[in-house]
């Protein structure tokens, strides 16, 4: 049973401020830096048997800081299909000024509609099935009593989430990733399981019962699903989840917080 840790990087300057999708040279701010180094101190007693990144200089980094954490000196390896959405013509934007673009209420409705204009833009279900492909891709790779970390973006790891707890790419926008945040997700041959969502703080020896690989078998399978494995979403590292959403604005047009100065008419809709 393969267990995958998707760490979203940490902030940077610009994060709720524009949308910076693939541009270069986005790095992690002291904020950010900091995040990184807390949460590379909760996993450091988690043995992971890789460290996988977003070739981005923001996950990059975050990767970076967590792999240094670990007793063995680790490899950050890369994977581009765990990169940011490709937002074409949106990309360097700021989100104020999209927020008031027609195309951002679809975003935020019905992303599994939404293509980003100009030649390098990205369909939404497209970033998805590329990041779901790689994330079964390296647990085929690393074998099944592997428990491993990637690190990516919001509206990545929502598309994946969404994936895991089977539900259509529209409502992943029901799902909050924060900056710097931990999800968990253990791989079955029967169906995935979501163990955490949006951990920002908590103990870290609860952490330490996911990398035990659970007995095997239907009764196994069972137990995960009730609730009677490593961890479930609601559990006390889930129930704190830190700042508030206004406070750890993302950089992706999925982020509810991704444009928290836009007020009245043009305030992007969510569904609840």
């Amino acid at each position: 049973m393969t267990v995958v840790l998707i760490v979203r990087h940490g902030l940077t300057a610009s994060t709720g401020k524009a949308l910076t999708g693939w541009l270069p040279g986005i790095t992690l701010d002291d904020r950010g830096l900091a995040q990184a180094a807390a949460m590379a101190g909760r996993l450091a007693s988690l043995p992971l048997a890789a460290v996988v990144s977003s070739p981005l200089e923001r996950c990059l980094q975050t990767a970076a800081t967590i792999a240094s954490g670990q007793a063995d000196s680790m490899q950050v390896l890369t994977d581009d299909r765990l990169g940011e959405c490709k937002y074409g013509d949106w990309t360097g934007q700021p989100l104020r000024k999209l927020a008031r673009d027609p195309l951002w209420r679809v975003v935020q409705a019905h992303p599994s509609a939404v293509t980003f204009p100009g030649p390098d833009g990205e369909s939404m279900s497209g970033m998805q099935q590329r990041a779901v492909t790689a994330v079964r891709d390296w647990n085929e790779k690393l074998g099944p009593d592997a428990t491993y970390l990637i690190c990516s973006h919001g509206d990545v790891i929502k598309a994946i989430l969404a994936d895991a707890l089977g539900m259509h790419l529209d409502m992943s926008q029901r799902i909050q990733v924060d900056p710097c945040s931990l999800s968990v997700i253990r791989y079955t041959a029967l169906r995935p399981f979501v163990l955490r969502m949006n951990d920002t703080g908590g103990d870290a020896g609860a952490l330490a019962g996911l990398a035990r690989r659970p007995a095997t078998g239907p009764k196994a399978d069972a137990d995960a699903q009730i609730g009677g494995g490593a961890g479930t979403v609601g559990d006390a590292s889930g129930d704190a989840p830190g700042d508030a959403p206004g406070d750890a604005p993302g950089d992706g047009p999925g982020d509810p917080s991704g444009a928290p100065q836009v007020t009245g008419d043009t305030q992007p809709t969510r569904r609840r």
